[in-house]
């Protein structure tokens, strides 16, 4: 019976002692872990971003008084963020425009602002070898005033065409807009509002085709999504499309006929006869 329980006893410190064993090991690796971390964390390579000191607007002034300078992780700088003074400011500029809304302590973003030296306005938001062109626009036509400064749309033209009757076509896809009536607000209130007229970014040849559909027929747009960047095919609706008629085509036959001339007295007489081919 002792040595029964002499055993027991001594598996016991045993187990007891393999158990310390264990939990020091994995104490000692969780501290060598937290060293690594710490060490890695203090060798972060830190970069410098200029962040707003209080709340801009739409068409605010940005100026030198407006501009905090914070810290942050290289691998964490937003893109488009503005690292250095000279490049937010260049040749000692006074103030840029704000495009966008900032607000305080977050990073000043190149997309947000306008190009150094120019103030808001349409033309500071185009593109190179772009055009600006207004379109006029009802409630129901413009995707009832939901749409805002940055969205982008299809344009659809309706008309008549002969030997076809009233027809419905995508006639420009994915067009940009930059301004709602005649605001180019992108923070535009996201409720809707009624809008009279929408002003895309085209090409200049899309201004031509733009100016045509519109003297010469209706046009609606429809709203594309933000992330869908699909290749739309040739879109066309007709009426007979619509309701799923089908209407036969009608087969003109054809009869060859021949002729000969001839005299009666003074008169020229044409008289049918059967071809002989």
């Amino acid at each position: 019976m002792r040595v029964a329980f002499a055993a027991v006893f001594v598996a016991g410190i045993g187990l007891a002692g393999f158990a310390v064993y264990q939990t020091h090991l994995y104490i000692s690796q969780m501290q060598a872990e937290l060293s690594d971390a710490r060490a890695n964390a203090n060798t972060v390579e830190m970069v410098e971003v200029m962040i707003a000191a209080r709340e801009l607007r739409y068409g605010q002034a940005l100026t030198r008084r407006d501009v905090s300078i914070a810290k942050f992780p290289e691998n964490a700088v937003p893109k488009n963020a503005i690292t250095e003074v000279d490049a937010l400011f260049p040749g000692n500029l006074a103030s840029r425009t704000v495009l966008r809304s900032i607000d305080p302590m977050e990073p000043i973003l190149t997309t947000k602002l306008t190009e150094p030296g120019k103030h808001v306005g349409i033309t500071s938001h185009l593109s190179p070898g772009k055009r600006a062109f207004t379109i006029s626009v009802s409630q129901s036509s413009a995707v009832a005033g939901f749409l805002r400064p940055g969205d982008h749309v299809d344009l659809f033209w309706t008309g008549r065409v002969s030997d076809v009757g009233e027809v419905t076509q995508l006639i420009q896809h994915r067009l940009r807009l930059i301004a709602v009536d005649q605001s180019a607000d992108m923070d535009r209130p996201t409720e809707a509002v009624s809008a009279r007229s929408v002003t895309v970014e085209v090409t200049p040849t899309q201004v031509a085709a733009l100016a045509q559909a519109q003297s010469s027929g209706r046009l609606s747009l429809a709203l594309v999504g933000w992330d869908d960047d699909t290749e739309t095919g040739p879109v066309e609706m007709t009426r007979d499309q619509m309701l799923g008629i089908v209407r036969e085509e009608r087969k003109v036959e054809v009869v060859e006929t021949c002729h000969i001339r001839t005299r009666r007295g003074g008169e020229l007489v044409v008289i049918e006869i059967p071809c002989t081919n």
